[in-house]
């Protein structure tokens, strides 16, 4: 067996998957939660069956150990049957990394400076690869970037209209996120339709309680919602998406607000939530079933800004071939994507209402045969993209 460990780590948890590279089953799945919290414990899941437990873990060192523990007690033995790599996802790589990347003491020290962007991703990312490479020190390690899928952006499109020398300086330029669900789906878009990827325009919604769209030109992405960091484009569960930049400079100076005052705002108390009072779009149909007016109008102000870059994006790409959906919302949420399409008829697509209705774990259509774009629900796998470019990467 040729197995890949997908290790995605953040400040206090990390999840796990053990993934045959060769018939890209998932052998198991598990999560290590609450770090250096006294509640902390670990959920590891193999051949359907949940195995939970409560223990200490100090940090992630001690969280790959209780990870060991688990595949050990429950498999399958990584004792045994090591990995061949560990695929590693990272959030933040800048400029510098636009493909999967071996991790050398060199990368770990860009993706260290890089935490300066990413300061809620990528410290914990950089502590679980130093974990991951004391429990794993003979097999290679492979850092895959969110961003990297977005470096194919053209300048007009990352480029930021301020004074070139500070934007310089500091960094600031749009770089994008979801990469790796973006390449992900539209990949498997194409899969789908059987039609090479080289030749298909597309449109992907990444739709969960983040969200971002990307135009995907023949494989690469030319533009994408978020920007710098992953507050701006759409509306999200609890981020604001775009705002007037000048809003924010009145409220430093006259709500007195400070920098993380704002930082809070936009992040935890905006988006869906900031203006229904609810995060999820579950919840926010059930208020909006119930007459919520505010619920209403956070639903009608989440869908008017998915068709505003629908509209864009299509100017951007000269037409679209393929429109996609995915993630929790994209996958599982018919009323959004009938919303989000209701008024794009004049490029014209056609929606199967029946389609639009099924439920199903398995790439779908949902445009008429007559449509002239397809729209497809393709769900995520961004744990198996890892697992594919880590692999990649070795070879």
């Amino acid at each position: 067996m040729r197995a890949v460990l997908v290790i995605n780590s953040g400040s206090s948890s990390f999840k796990y998957q053990l993934i045959d590279s060769e018939s890209e089953q998932v052998l198991a799945t598990g999560l290590v939660e609450r770090i250096g919290d006294e509640h902390s414990g670990i959920t590891h899941t193999v051949d359907g069956t949940k195995h939970q437990r409560e223990l200490p873990i100090a940090d992630h060192t001690a969280g790959f150990g209780a990870m060991m523990d688990a595949f050990g007690e429950f498999g399958p033995s990584l004792d045994d049957d090591p990995p061949v790599v560990v695929g590693h996802r990272v959030v933040h790589g800048g400029q510098r990394f636009f493909e999967p990347t071996v991790i050398t003491d060199l990368v770990k020290i860009n993706i260290e400076d890089l935490s300066e962007l990413a300061p809620l991703h990528n410290p914990g990312g950089l502590q679980g690869i130093n974990a991951a490479q004391a429990q794993f020190p003979d097999i290679p390690h492979v850092a895959v970037f969110d961003t990297a899928f977005h470096q194919t952006i053209p300048p007009a499109g990352y480029t930021y209209a301020i004074d070139r020398d500070v934007a310089q300086r500091y960094r600031v330029r749009k770089y994008g996120f979801h990469g790796t669900s973006h390449q992900f789906v539209s990949g498997a878009a194409a899969q789908f339709l059987d039609r090479p990827l080289e030749e298909l325009r597309q449109i992907v919604f990444h739709l969960g309680n983040g969200a971002s769209v990307t135009a995907v030109d023949g494989g690469k992405s030319v533009e994408t919602s978020m920007g710098m960091t992953p507050i701006p484009g759409l509306v999200m569960g609890t981020r604001s998406g775009d705002i007037d930049p000048g809003a924010l400079m009145h409220l430093l100076r006259h709500a007195r607000m400070d920098v993380d005052d704002i930082d809070n705002l936009l992040n935890k108390r905006s988006g869906v939530l900031g203006l229904s009072g609810h995060s999820d779009m579950r919840d926010l149909a059930d208020a909006i079933a119930s007459g919520d007016a505010a619920a209403q109008a956070a639903f009608d102000v989440y869908i008017h800004r998915l068709r505003l870059y629908l509209g864009a994006y299509a100017s951007i790409l000269g037409g679209v071939d393929v429109i996609v959906f995915t993630a929790g919302v994209g996958e599982n949420d018919d009323t959004v994507r009938a919303a989000v399409l209701a008024k794009a008829e004049f490029l014209g697509v056609r929606i199967d209402p029946d389609r639009n209705a099924v439920r199903s774990h398995e790439p779908r259509r949902i445009s008429t045969d007559d449509s002239a774009i397809d729209v497809l629900v393709v769900p995520t796998d961004e744990e198996l993209e890892i697992a594919r470019q880590a692999v990649t990467a070795i070879s």
